[in-house]
């Protein structure tokens, strides 16, 4: 009895546990990856860089949207970590992509 008490609960920790972990294994995924794709920073759309850009959400998409609608056009890639939200490491993660 106390064998099968603490097999249920064994299986309910790890139930759990994979239902806890699982989004975050799939959150974000590089969909693209193994493709090239090369993504003009100043004249994407908000979607276009959400979906083309590792790390980048609608949130964030929208933030470069509204940089470029301040300050003007990025000279260099790592003017994108200057966008709220970007960092130097999420324009590492693309700077393969990133076309100016």
């Amino acid at each position: 009895m106390i064998m099968t008490i603490k097999y249920q609960l064994f299986k309910a920790i790890v139930v759990a546990g994979t239902l806890v972990l699982a989004p975050i294994s799939y959150a974000n995924p590089d969909q693209h990856k193994g493709i090239d794709i090369i993504v003009n920073i100043n004249d994407a759309n908000a979607e276009q860089l959400d979906k083309l850009l590792v790390g980048i959400g609608p949130d964030k998409a929208e933030n470069i949207i509204q940089y470029r609608i301040k300050y003007g056009k990025f000279a260099a890639a790592d003017d994108l970590a200057k966008v709220k939200g970007i960092g130097i490491s999420t324009v590492d993660k693309n700077r393969n992509r990133i076309k100016l």
